[in-house]
C-alpha cells in the first residue's frame, strides 16, 4: 500500500494539469514501511527532458534525479517512487513505463489528465528481483487526510 499525504497527493495532479498536453514527472521522497508499504513525505517534481514524444513519454535527466537524492537524503528520507502524468489517457502502466522503470520496490504513481483535468491517480508497485522478472503489481493507496487538517489548522 501506498500512504500520501492529502497535499502532496494533489500537488501531482495539479503537476499533471499544469503541464498539459504533456506529460508530468517527479520524484516520491519518504520511508518504505515493512511489511506495508511506502509512505510518501514529499513530492518533487521534476522536469521532462523528452522533446521528441513529451506528449506520450517521460525523462528525468540523470543529473537531476542525484540532485533529487542528495535532497532527500540531507530530510533523512528516501527515494520511494516516481509519477508521471498521462494527458488524455488512462491511469494505467503502458509497455513503455514497465520498460523503463528500473527502481524494484519502488511505487509509480500515474494520473490520468483528461482535456486539463486530472482524473484518475493510479498508484503500481514495481516488483522482482531483476530487471528479467520485473512487473507492476497494482497497488492500492491511501490518502492521509490528517494532513489536510494539519494544514487547515496553520492556515
Amino acid at each position: 500500500m501506498l500512504r500520501i499525504h492529502y497535499s502532496e497527493y494533489e500537488a501531482l495532479r495539479a503537476h499533471g494539469e499544469e503541464t498539459y498536453p504533456h506529460e508530468c514527472c517527479g520524484v516520491l521522497l519518504g520511508k518504505a514501511e515493512a511489511g506495508v508499504g511506502n509512505h510518501v513525505q514529499q513530492t518533487v517534481r521534476a522536469g521532462n527532458t523528452r522533446t521528441d514524444s513529451a506528449h506520450n513519454r517521460y525523462n528525468i535527466a540523470p543529473q537531476e534525479l542525484v540532485k533529487i537524492q542528495r535532497q532527500a537524503r540531507g530530510l533523512g528520507l528516501d527515494i520511494v517512487g516516481f509519477y508521471h502524468s498521462h494527458p488524455d489517457h488512462p491511469a494505467q502502466w503502458s509497455q513503455t513505463d514497465i520498460a523503463e522503470a528500473h527502481w524494484l520496490g519502488c511505487s509509480y504513481i500515474i494520473t490520468s489528465v483528461e482535456k486539463g483535468s486530472a482524473q484518475i491517480t493510479n498508484s503500481f508497485w514495481l516488483t522482482g528481483t531483476n530487471e528479467d522478472d520485473k512487473r507492476f503489481d497494482d497497488e492500492a493507496v491511501q490518502i492521509d487526510m490528517a494532513a489536510k487538517e494539519d494544514e487547515r489548522g496553520q492556515a
